[in-house]
């Protein structure tokens, strides 16, 4: 596999912000009101990555994986704190997302690196994590603010279903149901039309870095499934923790 090394000058950088400014542009001529939200995120995202860039690259030479695992786990805290503001109809859902994230993240990287997928290396397991915390966090956010909606629009139906002598499970699982849905949809929908209507980033790194295409594409499939399997996990664990929020330790609906 022949490969090039890429290197990118700070003046092309500052160059691609015509786009960031084409964003800002068109939502000022929209009157979309968000100029202010755009420059906020350009802004975070130039500190963020570059924070994050050196904090990989000495984690890289020091060959550690005690350092992997203390990143990952300040991934998952601050995915799970992203993730309870979209979830802010949900009584304590940080728990239940902090769990979600946190296991999602062990499991599915524990099982590629058990079948020798992947080597256990600060090369390997630090982007790949990110890449699965960051799509939990995003598919258990989304589960959750669903869940929230569902609960409060579904509350004439479970305190009937509850006077019926149904458990807080029954009651609650239509909108369990529901809501799990909502948080896997996305990433489903992206699998079904990748390489039709659009090429993942992953393969599009790879291939702008020099590998075959075929060893793109394979890295891909596996990138793919692994996010499969953690959105799942994470978006599970999320609703059947959090669920229990909204109801008595008496099976009773609680009073938001």
């Amino acid at each position: 596999m022949s490969t090039t090394s890429i290197h990118v000058e700070l003046w092309q950088v500052a160059a691609s912000l015509v786009l960031v400014a084409l964003a800002a542009a068109i939502s000022f001529w929209q009157r979309a009101d968000l100029e202010r939200d755009i420059a906020v995120a350009t802004a975070r995202s130039i500190v963020q990555l570059t924070l994050v860039g050196y904090a990989i690259k000495l984690i890289f030479e020091a060959d550690t994986i005690l350092l992997v695992l203390a990143l990952l786990a300040v991934m998952v805290f601050f995915g799970a704190i992203t993730a309870r503001h979209r979830a802010d109809k949900v009584p304590g859902s940080f728990g239940p997302l902090l769990i979600a994230l946190a296991l999602a993240g062990a499991s599915t990287l524990g099982l590629v690196v058990a079948l020798g997928i992947f080597e256990p290396t600060p090369r390997y397991l630090v982007p790949v994590g990110g890449m699965v915390i960051g799509n939990a966090m995003t598919a258990s956010a989304v589960a959750l603010n669903r869940l929230g909606d569902e609960m409060a629009d579904a509350r004439a139906r479970i305190e009937a279903t509850l006077a019926l002598g149904a458990t807080a499970r029954e009651a609650a699982a239509p909108t369990i149901r529901r809501s799990l849905r909502s948080g896997m949809i996305t990433l489903v929908d992206s699998t079904k039309t990748t390489g039709l209507i659009f090429f993942p980033g992953t393969m599009v790194g790879m291939l702008l870095a020099g590998a075959s295409p075929t060893d793109a594409v394979r890295l891909q499939l596996i990138l793919l499934y692994t996010l499969l399997g953690s959105v799942s996990i994470s978006a599970l664990v999320a609703t059947l923790l959090a669920y229990r929020n909204f109801f008595t330790s008496a099976a009773q609906l609680r009073e938001l």
